[in-house]
């Protein structure tokens, strides 16, 4: 069941490891939408954007739901909303840390050179 729960969340991770299909999950927790609005939000090829929408409905992350001679995106989970906050807060803790060290490089940087005299 462990191995079972692993391979999931691999594959899952998988179908999010992309910055254009990151923007579609990120447009569609503000409400569904159809290709051409996706597109038009994005600013990208009607092609590109069905291509990621082809793998997120593959990988059951978005579902589609045909609308006269339009298909209706929308998110399959509502967690998928919480994730990518969470992914948000993640990568603010990071920056954090990374201004954090470069503030203390620069304080020990300023230890060790002299500083110039005016």
């Amino acid at each position: 069941m462990n191995l079972e729960i692993q391979q999931f969340k691999a594959e899952f991770f998988k179908a999010l490891a992309h910055p254009l299909r990151i923007r579609i999950l990120e447009l569609l927790a503000e409400g569904d939408k159809n290709v051409n609005e996706i597109q038009t939000l994005i600013g990208s090829e009607g092609s590109a954007v069905s291509q990621q929408l082809t793998i997120l409905r593959a990988k059951n992350i978005v579902s589609g739901t045909k609308e006269g001679n339009k298909v209706i995106y929308t998110l399959k989970d509502p967690m998928i909303i919480e994730l990518l906050a969470v992914a948000r807060q993640i990568f603010n803790n990071h920056l954090v840390d990374t201004i954090t060290r470069l503030d203390k490089f620069k304080e020990e940087e300023e230890e060790v050179l002299p500083q110039p005299k005016i």
